[in-house]
């Protein structure tokens, strides 16, 4: 029992899905002494006494066999995207009060068409997923990127509510693909002690775009107009485009099964009779492991692709599986109670922090504070600012706990080490949820209220380190269905932003806030028995037989 986390006491001969053996250590364990280490795969540099999970194959055109600049850069280019995607959402925020006038609406039917577009995001996840685990992640970013440059152009030249409404919804059908695809990607190219640092830079992205989106178009939309943050959307969104079709090369790979899990022998060497049965004994506590075993001559030598053929932007499909099925399977795996709990963390975090977003336009422009649009925009700068530092911290600081605890447990890796962090999520959410309404509703100083949201920001830079290292790490071959299942939280988002002003008027920010927190403590405090039956939950889904077939593609 590795630091509290339950042993399974049912699979023998075939690893629980997630472990695996990190480190070439001596003191392994009798029971796992059989591993070839030797025989697989290691890291370079300081991290040669790592193996390599999962093991690339032998195949130059192999994601995990591309070099770390290109596989950096592609998530740069993603990540550039995902940035502004994040700050589409909210941009309009700080003008929401001159912004209504304008389009002769009230400021609550505005922030219902932010509704609107994380509803139709929402919905466009169970589209945009089946084809991506299909055809492939290439085409899907291609589309979006051209929606996405379409939706700008069409918000920065409309007039009239209702064509202004509708580019946010063709905007939502684009922005989909950025919510789940990027940390599949992160799964296709990187390896497990590699994923928590660029899960963090991809969040770093997505959170600083959130927040910094906001801190700039405040003074867009006094200078220039709401417009213009359309047309600036627009110019970034072609550019990346561009960079997408000419560096994005498909990542889904179909790699050969080499992992199969230590196997022991229900009588092994020959021994029979009672010391057969001790034998068997002493291995059924044994710890289970993903390990490799591979031919080196078992797959005839691939030559690297040029270029112009990485171009392409279809390549095949990827899954022998229908296409209902694959659409069906996010409806599944969201019962698995990791997924179901990566749900309730990341929805209601991410959510109660776009909460933020469309309130403050209505908090910070009448008194005690009257603040101006471009000033409301600058309250973004707070969460902006410990974003950043949060993600700088916590997706190394993750890939270091899960090294640090894999060695003291024989070199044995589990994904519930991810979770060790969430200790600083609880705490940073805590001050930062109860923090804000406490602060709005006893009109303390602005920086109050502001750093306080910044707080909050920075729970949600840690958590979702947390949370997609962890779903990744304990179900690397359904990531894609996972993380459509907890970006089901949109609808969520959908329901919160479509009446919080109203319910924000009516009770005030020290209710509304506190109810927020409250929920926040709760979810957060089922990581508890997650981390303890975590191995054991992973193991009875493996042994399920309907959840094997139907969530596989043989």
């Amino acid at each position: 029992m590795p630091f509290g986390i339950l042993e399974d006491k049912v699979l023998k001969s075939t690893a629980v899905p997630g472990t695996a053996c990190l480190n070439d250590q001596t003191d392994l364990p009798p029971e796992l002494h059989s591993v070839p280490t030797s025989r697989l795969k290691h890291g370079t540099g300081r991290y040669a006494h790592i193996l390599l999970v999962p093991q690339p194959s032998d195949d130059p055109n192999d994601p995990l066999n591309w070099p770390l600049w290109q596989k950096d850069g592609i998530l740069f280019l993603v990540g550039l995207s995902a940035a502004v995607v994040g700050a589409y959402g909210p941009m309009l925020s700080p003008g929401f009060v001159p912004i209504s006038a304008q389009l002769h609406i009230t400021v609550s039917v505005l922030s219902q068409s932010t509704a609107w577009l994380i509803l139709t995001l929402g919905a466009t996840l169970f589209i945009a997923n089946p084809f991506a685990k299909v055809y492939g992640k290439r085409p899907v970013y291609v589309l979006a990127s051209l929606l996405l440059l379409a939706a700008s152009i069409w918000g920065a030249v409309t007039t009239k509510y209702s064509s202004f409404l509708g580019s946010r919804i063709v905007g939502g059908l684009g922005m989909a693909p950025y919510e789940v695809l990027v940390q599949a990607t992160i799964g296709d190219m990187y390896y497990v002690h590699q994923r928590a640092t660029r899960l963090a830079a991809w969040n770093l992205f997505l959170l600083c775009g959130i927040a910094g989106g906001s801190l700039v178009s405040g003074y867009i939309i006094q200078d220039l107009g709401y417009r213009w943050t359309f047309g600036v959307c627009a110019i970034l969104f072609g550019v990346f485009a561009v960079g997408i079709i000419m560096a994005v090369p498909e990542t889904a790979y179909n790699r050969k099964k080499i992992a199969a899990g230590v196997t022991v022998a229900e009588n092994p060497d020959g021994i029979e009779g009672q010391e057969a049965d001790t034998e068997a004994t002493e291995k059924r506590d044994a710890v289970q492991i993903e390990q490799v075993s591979r031919s080196p001559t078992s797959e005839p030598m691939q030559k690297k692709m040029s270029y112009a053929r990485s171009l392409r932007i279809f390549t095949g499909r990827y899954t022998n599986a229908s296409y209902w099925k694959v659409f069906a399977r996010p409806f599944v795996v969201f019962f698995y109670p990791a997924v179901l709990w990566a749900f309730l963390i990341y929805g209601t975090t991410l959510t109660w922090i776009v909460v933020f977003s469309v309130v403050n336009g209505v908090i910070f422009v009448e008194p005690p504070y009257n603040f101006s649009v471009s000033q409301t925009g600058l309250i973004s700068l707070s969460p902006f600012i410990l974003t950043i530092i949060g993600e700088l911290i916590s997706g190394p600081i993750n890939d270091w706990i899960c090294l640090r605890l894999a060695q003291r447990n024989h070199g044995v890796y589990e994904p519930e080490f991810r979770l060790v962090l969430m200790v600083v999520v609880a705490i940073l959410g805590t001050v930062g949820f109860y923090g804000f309404g406490a602060t709005v509703h006893y009109q303390t100083h602005w920086s109050g209220p502001v750093l306080t949201f910044g707080l909050a920001n920075m729970a949600l830079a840690f958590a979702s380190t947390c949370v997609f290292g962890y779903v990744l790490d304990a179900y690397p071959k359904l990531a894609e269905e996972a993380f459509v299942a907890i970006n089901a939280r949109n609808f969520l988002t959908f329901g919160l932003t479509y009446f919080v002003n109203d319910w924000l008027a009516e009770q005030g920010a020290l209710a509304v806030f506190s109810i927020l927190g409250s929920c926040f403590l709760g979810v957060v405090a089922l990581t508890i028995p997650l981390w303890i039956f975590g191995k054991r939950i992973r193991s009875w889904i493996s042994r399920n037989q309907f959840l094997n077939e139907f969530m596989t593609d043989i």
